[in-house]
């Protein structure tokens, strides 16, 4: 069954979520990656502020490609995750609710993920200008100097994901092994 959900995410949204549920996504989302993760974790440790509320904010592992004209956006695909491993719980500290991406992650990073009741959504791969119809808006409000590893607010509706990790611990690349 798939379920639909709009952020800011609260805990009552995402408790009864299951590793391998369809997910509809509609509401802000940020585009965050490496570079950017690092700019904010350095804010968060000298307490300035931060480009965006990170409490109940979902973070898309992505570098969108230029607008093309005419389009709200150019091609969103998710970017492999494990890279933001190390970088993630500061972040996760603040409350941060959920994350978008693709891949597995490490065993300490799905651990906290638990402990912080984040949720780890995955986009499907090969199909980003599919994903960036689903997009009505997008624009840096940070690090501009990154060019695409800024932070970008992107406003979608009726984005589609899959659950990898739920808060319970439930993981659906373990869930699949299983399955063969």
């Amino acid at each position: 069954m798939t379920q639909r959900l709009k952020t800011p995410l609260k805990e009552d949204d995402i408790s009864s979520l299951k590793a391998g549920d369809e997910i509809i996504l509609s509401g802000i989302i940020y585009g965050a990656r490496d570079a950017a993760h690092k700019r904010i974790i350095e804010s968060i440790n000298s307490n300035q502020k931060l480009p965006f509320e990170l409490k109940g904010s979902v973070i898309f592992y992505v570098g969108p490609s230029p607008v093309p004209p005419g389009r709200k956006s150019g091609a969103v695909g998710p970017t492999t995750s494990a890279r933001m491993d190390s970088l993630t719980e500061p972040l996760l500290k603040k409350g941060l609710m959920g994350i978008i991406g693709k891949g597995d992650r490490n065993n300490h990073l799905r651990k906290l993920m638990q402990k912080y009741k984040c949720i780890y959504f995955i986009a499907p791969g090969g199909i980003s200008a599919f994903l960036a119809s689903k997009i009505k808006d997008i624009k840096e409000i940070a690090y501009n100097d990154l060019g695409p590893e800024a932070v970008f607010e992107i406003e979608v509706k009726d984005f589609p994901l899959f659950v990898a990790y739920d808060i319970q611990g439930n993981n659906i690349f373990e869930l699949a092994l299983r399955r063969e």
